[in-house]
């Protein structure tokens, strides 16, 4: 269990990481190539292209208008966690834009994009994974979900996309394009990084001999199960059924210990991306060893 003092370094290690990296991106790779973007930073292209003000600037200036929005409208709990991004990310942009030849990394337009969208779903993910907020017009979907009861995952794409025609007016046709790719891999990316944990193995497994399965499971495999009451579908009887968690290396081991013992079991095998609990991300318990075994029984 993490202590306070822990939650809250980590929070403030990923906010000001993850708007280093998007301030570093938008420097880097789209501004110099004219890739057209989403959100606040895509309102800070479109006022900067008719009027000679730093970019920077303008993001800030758009940024404090919708936190003020937003505290006005949704209260104290937003302000916590959006605060920091909302000041923050501005004062990266302007920092990163002043180094010396950061926006001739790459004169290929593609790999700008390539990198631009993977690294502002990096940015974003690291963020949000925190628990925190990036702010800009993802607060204007937040007001006018509470205003109008539409779905806030639509919401937003209606303002990215509404903010993506402004720039489509002044940008070209292939800067478009790599802008709507842009933002296809940013929302890959950052979906992985909001997943992103221990990766390990499900198996749920319906046998007759599910004792004889789950004995071996937790003495010879030294893995935990969970016994499942279900009901066959075609005859309607009761019986037990195995779920277990493993690490990706005891696969074969336990898939083959499995059809030894039952070759008819019925075994779904599934990629989980994140697990919590005992065993796994607290200690594990273990039991004194069995009047059947030399084992020791885990969970």
């Amino acid at each position: 269990m993490k202590k306070p003092w822990q939650k809250n370094l980590e929070t403030v290690l990923g906010v000001l990481l993850g708007n280093i990296v998007l301030a570093f991106t938008v420097a880097a790779f789209m501004v110099p190539h004219g890739i057209i973007m989403g959100g606040a930073t895509g309102i800070g292209l479109t006022i900067s292209h008719y009027l000679p003000i730093q970019l920077s600037l303008i993001i800030l200036v758009v940024n404090g208008c919708l936190f003020l929005l937003g505290a006005v409208t949704l209260g104290k709990k937003f302000v916590i966690t959006t605060i920091a991004s909302t000041f923050l990310y501005p004062a990266c942009l302007s920092v990163m834009q002043a180094i010396p030849g950061i926006t001739r990394l790459t004169d290929n337009i593609m790999l700008a994009t390539l990198y631009g969208g993977a690294l502002l779903g990096l940015g974003v993910g690291v963020i949000v994974r925190v628990g925190s907020s990036t702010g800009g017009t993802d607060i204007l979907a937040l007001v006018f979900n509470k205003w109008f009861h539409v779905s806030v995952a639509v919401l937003m794409y209606i303002v990215d996309f509404t903010v993506l025609g402004a720039q489509m007016l002044f940008s070209d046709t292939e800067q478009i394009m790599y802008g709507i790719l842009a933002l296809v891999i940013e929302t890959t990316i950052l979906n992985r990084v909001m997943l992103m944990g221990q990766s390990q193995i499900q198996l749920f497994v319906i046998s007759e001999k599910h004792e004889e399965i789950r004995e071996k499971m937790l003495k010879q495999q030294d893995v935990g199960v969970t016994m499942v009451h279900v009901e066959t579908g075609f005859s309607k009887e009761e019986q037990k059924a195995i779920l277990c968690i493993i690490p990706n290396r005891k696969l074969y081991a336990t898939n083959e210990m499995i059809h030894t013992i039952d070759e008819k079991a019925f075994i779904t095998i599934s990629q989980i991306n994140e697990v919590k609990g005992r065993g796994f991300s607290m200690e594990r318990v273990t039991y004194p060893e069995s009047e059947e075994g030399s084992g020791k029984i885990s969970h």
